[in-house]
This record gives structure tokens, C-alpha cells and sequence, in this order.
């Protein structure tokens, strides 16, 4: 990415005098008593509720093989949860308050038991009418129809028949009022071969890929083995109750978009995941739960039940696939190795990673890292190493990619910049080759890119790249020439800037149209990924700043912080030709233009650069010293979230003796 950034240095100049500090002030410090009041002491939004997950409960020693919490621990945690005001609900009352019935209770909580275990006769049940307290039952089909002679298969570790239920249990405790029995899938809770490295993921959630031919599932595969899951337990279950079963827990709290219109389709109504934070009877598709492990002392649970709600600090490295990949296999894994020791050592929450190959830093995306019908593929590599970054690295990890700068057909139209002064258009070498968003093909194959994303990778998010953006003198290409004419403007792209009244409207036109494209490329991934995936849109710090400089960007601050969870300000100081000794003043600066707009400091994310792109490359780095009084200038200005481009782990840059105590939240937290 060098070479784009030096050229929109050259193109951020002009805008210099706008995004530079006028002097060196020092930075207000926003005192604590001045700072929002934490999301936990504020009350629960309208019909929300908390869902707690449990496995299996046990008298004596708690086998964390099977996540087990001991019968006195659950006891007490039903004890301090009704001490505490929080009220007991069922699967039916929720849906209830979805249908319009009556509203749940502030503070509701709803108990969920995963996998079928045999202590949900013996021991839960037991506790569940002692406190009338509901709760959700959910098995695994296979589990429970095993022979009493055999043992049961559970994820390769044989384990004795009688630690699971038998159906005459399931169908004694779905006589009661307080059980609903749910599905964990009939045959689906195990990992299974999803990429040519061999990585073991969620069988439901994804494409199996098979090491014999090379090929991964096929759609047709892919739901005819879904279809065939989801019928059985279904089937399973209604004969067992008598009831259709309405609640769905996906296994390893793994959703895929796929699954899930499978799923619908056979009139599941829930469906649960272990995502952080609140339900709410709005979206029951992607419902998160506190997933209970380790046998919690009862501190622990309850800070865990209490910060339920409080939103999680984002600190995110941001990290170039580029620098992981090699043609020798050994060192690309000892490349994958040092990244992944790096992230988990930094004790970092997220990775914005780079889907994309752009070896030559020009920004023309000419290759990717995963399998797709329309550019080469480097190497098939970014489904395994985000999938290591989540299982080792123990973040979430979102696909950093482009909206518009693929380097597709020659046919299919680029950007095109228009000349007032010859009255010609042409595509500008200063800028991203970008695909025009007005022609459809182009439109088109950039959604099948995502749908290939998608379809054969695992990761939490998106982050669309900076490459979406039109000056005030773009697109002038025939395709959105045809586009502004129907939409109302009249004569060129002149014509349209000297009227001031037209020059406004087609500058939100050109905004809104890059809004409305990301917003179906989301679509179009949560459609096959699920709807869990969250999205991130990187905008330029001069929208921010001057909003008037939408015009030279086609970015709104508005419209991202209402369109993506999270909205990504380039905090880049020198990149805007802000001088050192006043880029602390012009950091806190970007935050309170950001603080103005209520809540939209909570899905912020400052990114800053850990290189000086006006340098040559192998002086470039920006140390980590530098990193750190950023990092403590953004969280004193009231930045909750943060982090930087670019991550060069295999040369300690920045170095992580200086960055980490500023940059983690387990080593800095703010709360």
C-alpha cells in the first residue's frame, strides 16, 4: 500500500491548510467524572434479555472436557441472579414479546443447557422447579440415540452412555411448563476438514473441503448434508415431544447464513449463538449468550452478568497478508507462527486482515487469498490463517477488503476523472483504478468476489477498504454519466459543479450510491455467512473533521455511524501533513469531532499509522514510543477503541515493549 499512500499524500496537499492544527495547544483531558456513564449501570434496552449457556452440571469435580459447573455452583448462581432483580423467562414469553404480547421484564434472563447431558434430569430439573425457573433443553440427536451398550462418540473422546439422557427422559421433561427442548443439530456438532491446511471447523457452519480431489463442498453438497441434519433432529424431536421444535443452538455458537434459511425453513424461531452482549426480541436469527466454562467462582459470574451489556473495547492490529505469505511452506508457517504468538502476546480483541494480495503496494487488486471465479488466487491461505488467528490468537478477525479496486476485465469501465479545462474524462494515475459502481457487470462480479468470501472462509466482519471514495471531479465515465442524467442532473460534471444547489445533491447522490453498494455486498456475505458478521468502513479524517470536504470524498460521517457497526477514521496525522509537535492536539481533535454525534464513540475505531508513508521505506517506521503517547492521547480525549496500520511482526514493529501497555485493554483497561 506505500505507493497509494505517497499518491494521496500528493492528492491530501491541496486540502493541507483544512486538516492541519493552528497551533500546538495542549490536549483537554476529559476527567472521569465527565465520562459517560458505563453501559453496565444504565438500564437494559426495551425487551432485551441475557441468555446464560450451560453444559453439563456435576456434584463433584467440574471435567471442563465437557464444560461442566458443579450442581452447589449452579445453585448459588441461580440464588445471586434472584437476589440481584434478575427475573426468570421461557422461550414462549420471549416470543411472545416479539409478537406484541406482553413485554419482558427488565433484567430477564433466560437458562439454556446444550448437548443433552443426563444432569439435566437428575440435577437441573430438580433446581428448575424449586425456583420455578424455565429454561431451554437443547440435544445433540446422535448423542442421545445412542445404544445403552455402546459409548457415545462425543466429539472423538469415548465417553459412558450414562452421562447422556435417553429420549424417555427428553420427552418426561418436555411434559413440564418450564422445559423447551431445542435442537443442537442431529449429527453436526463436530469439526471437519475446511481448507487445503487441514484446519478443523464447525461442521454445520462450514464447506468441508476434501484433501483427496481438492475440492471444497459444493453448494448443492453443502445444503443437501444441512437439509438432511436439520430434518432428523426435527423430526426426531416432534416425535419424541409432540411439539415442533422452535429454539435452534448452533454448535460451537457457529452460525452460517446458509444453515440458517435451512433452519428457518423448518420453523425454527430461535436461534442462539455465544456472541457477546444482550438479546433482544428484534433480531431472534443471531441471539448471543454468556457461555459459562471453567466452573466460575460466583465473583466472576457475576461481573461477567453484570458487564453483559457493556460494549467491548476494540483494539485492532491491522495486518497485511502480503507480509505472511512465502512461496516455502516452512517459512510461511513460521511467518504464521510469529504473527499468531505476536497477537495473542499483545492481548489484542481484533485483526483487520488483509484478504487480498497487493504485493507491488500499488492498491490494484490483481490476485486474492481465497478461491473465487473472477482473479487468481496467490494462495488459498486466508480461511486458514484467520481461522488460527481466532482459535490461537483468541480474537476476531474481520476480511479486510476493497469495494472497488479490482483489477477485472479491461472491458468493464474504471473511475474516470473529468478535466473541466479539455472537457474529457479519463481514468486519473494519481488515484485507485476503481471499478465504476454504476456499471452493473462490474457491480456484479464484485458481489460474486464477496459471495466467494464468504462462501469459502471463516471470519467475524468485514472491513471495507478506504479505495471507496469519488473526488469532486469523479465518476465521470459513460455508466455514471447515464446514472446522474436519470437520477435529474443535467449537462456535465461542469454543469453539476456550478450549481451550488446540484453540486450538493450530487455530491450525497455519489455518497449514498457507495453507501447503498456496501450495504448489498453486507447482505450478500451475511446471506451465506450469517448474520452475524459485522461490518467496518474506513472514511478519511477531512469528513470527519470539515463535513463541508464531502464533496472531495463522497464519505459522511452520518451516514456510516448509522449504516456499519463500526466506522474506522484514518488517524493518521503525518499522512495529512500535520507536523509532530501538533498531532496530539489534532488527535484529540478528530475524537471530539466524532463525540459530537451521540453514542458514536462507542463504534468508532481510530486507526492510526505506525508508518510515515512520506519517507522512503526502509526509514518509514514510526516507533513505538511515538504509538504509545498516540494511543494515551486518544484514550485521554475519550477514544474508547484503537488501533494501527500497518503490524510488521516479523520485525517487532512496532516494538511491542512500548505499544502494548497503552495499546491492550487487558494491560490498559479504561473501564
Amino acid at each position: 500500500m506505500l505507493k497509494h499512500f505517497l499518491r494521496m499524500g500528493l492528492l491530501l496537499a491541496g486540502w493541507l491548510l483544512m486538516t492541519a492544527c493552528g497551533n500546538a495547544e495542549n490536549p483537554r483531558f476529559t476527567p472521569p467524572a465527565e465520562r459517560p456513564m458505563p453501559e453496565a449501570n444504565q438500564p437494559w434496552p426495551h425487551n432485551s434479555f441475557l441468555v446464560i449457556a450451560y453444559h453439563d452440571i456435576e456434584d463433584d469435580g467440574a471435567d471442563q472436557r465437557y464444560m461442566s459447573v458443579r450442581t452447589s455452583a449452579l445453585n448459588d448462581q441461580m440464588v445471586w441472579l434472584k437476589r440481584n432483580g434478575y427475573r426468570p423467562v421461557s422461550v414462549q414469553q420471549i416470543l411472545d414479546a416479539r409478537n406484541g404480547g406482553a413485554p419482558l421484564p427488565p433484567k430477564a434472563v433466560l437458562l439454556t443447557f446444550d448437548d443433552g447431558y443426563s444432569s439435566f434430569y437428575t440435577r437441573v430439573w430438580p433446581l428448575l422447579k424449586a425456583y420455578n425457573w424455565p429454561a431451554l433443553w437443547a440435544p445433540v440427536g446422535i448423542w442421545v440415540s445412542t445404544p445403552e451398550n455402546k459409548k457415545v462418540d462425543f466429539g472423538g473422546l469415548p465417553t459412558a452412555r450414562e452421562k447422556f439422557a435417553t429420549w424417555d427422559m427428553v420427552r418426561e421433561v418436555s411434559r413440564s411448563p418450564l422445559v423447551e427442548i431445542g435442537s443442537h443439530t442431529w449429527a453436526s456438532h463436530y469439526g471437519g476438514v475446511a481448507n487445503p491446511q487441514g484446519s478443523s471447523q464447525p461442521a454445520v457452519a462450514n464447506r468441508m473441503f476434501n484433501k483427496k480431489t481438492g475440492q471444497y463442498e459444493t453448494d448443492e453438497e453443502f445444503r443437501a448434508r444441512i437439509e438432511k441434519d436439520v430434518a432428523t433432529i426435527t423430526a426426531k424431536l416432534k416425535e419424541t415431544t409432540g411439539k415442533a421444535p422452535r429454539a435452534w443452538v448452533w454448535p460451537y455458537g457457529a452460525a452460517n447464513g446458509v444453515s440458517l434459511s435451512i433452519i428457518k425453513k423448518h420453523g425454527y424461531q430461535m436461534v442462539f449463538t455465544l456472541n457477546e452482549g444482550l438479546g433482544n426480541v428484534k433480531n431472534l436469527d443471531s441471539i448471543p449468550r454468556y457461555l459459562v466454562s471453567g466452573n466460575p467462582s460466583i465473583n466472576n459470574f457475576a461481573n461477567a452478568v453484570i458487564d453483559a451489556q457493556e460494549p467491548t473495547q476494540m483494539r485492532v492490529m491491522h495486518v497485511d497478508l502480503d507480509y505472511v505469505y512465502d512461496k516455502d511452506p516452512k517459512q510461511q508457517q513460521k511467518n504464521i507462527d510469529k504473527l499468531i504468538q505476536r497477537v495473542f502476546d499483545m492481548k489484542i480483541s481484533h485483526v483487520f486482515l488483509q484478504a487480498y494480495a497487493d504485493p507491488t503496494g500499488d492498491g490494484t487488486v490483481k490476485e486474492l487469498y481465497f478461491k473465487n471465479r473472477w482473479l487468481p488466487v496467490r494462495s488459498d491461505l486466508f480461511n486458514f490463517l484467520a481461522w488460527q488467528l481466532q482459535t490461537r490468537g483468541g480474537v476476531k478477525v474481520y476480511a479486510w477488503m476493497p469495494v472497488l479496486a479490482f483489477d477485472l476485465d479491461k472491458s468493464l469501465p474504471r473511475v474516470q476523472v473529468w478535466d473541466p479545462e479539455s472537457g474529457t474524462a479519463k481514468v486519473d494515475p494519481k488515484q485507485y483504478q476503481r471499478l465504476s459502481p454504476w456499471n452493473p457487470v462490474a457491480r456484479q462480479r464484485i458481489t460474486e468476489i464477496y459471495e466467494d468470501l464468504a462462501r469459502y472462509s471463516n471470519f467475524n466482519g468485514v472491513l471495507f477498504h478506504d479505495d471507496a471514495l469519488l473526488t469532486d471531479f469523479e465518476d465521470a465515465s459513460p455508466d455514471a454519466m447515464a446514472a446522474y442524467h436519470k437520477a435529474g442532473f443535467k449537462g456535465t460534471i461542469t454543469d453539476i459543479r456550478n450549481n451550488p444547489q446540484e453540486f450538493e445533491r450530487w455530491t450525497r447522490y455519489k455518497s449514498r450510491e457507495l453507501i447503498d453498494f456496501t450495504k448489498s455486498l453486507t447482505e450478500t456475505v451475511r446471506t451465506i455467512r450469517g448474520p452475524q458478521v459485522r461490518t467496518a468502513r474506513n472514511i478519511y479524517a477531512m469528513p470527519v473533521l470539515d463535513p463541508k470536504s464531502e464533496s472531495w470524498f463522497a464519505q459522511n460521517l452520518n451516514d456510516f455511524l448509522t449504516t456499519y457497526d463500526w466506522t474506522a477514521p484514518m488517524a493518521m496525522p503525518l499522512m495529512e501533513g500535520v507536523p509532530l509537535n501538533e498531532s496530539n492536539a489534532w488527535l484529540e481533535k478528530l475524537v471530539h469531532a466524532v463525540a459530537e454525534h451521540p453514542g458514536a464513540l462507542n463504534r468508532t475505531v481510530f486507526e492510526l499509522q505506525a508508518r510515515d508513508w512520506r519517507k522512503q521505506e526502509n526509514h518509514a517506521e514510526i516507533s513505538g514510543e511515538q504509538l504509545k503517547e498516540w494511543m494515551q492521547q486518544l484514550q485521554m480525549s475519550g477514544a474508547f477503541n484503537f488501533g494501527y496500520y500497518p503490524d510488521d511482526f516479523i520485525n517487532d514493529q512496532p516494538e511491542m515493549s512500548d505499544v502494548r501497555p497503552a495499546f491492550s485493554a487487558y494491560w490498559y483497561p479504561q473501564k
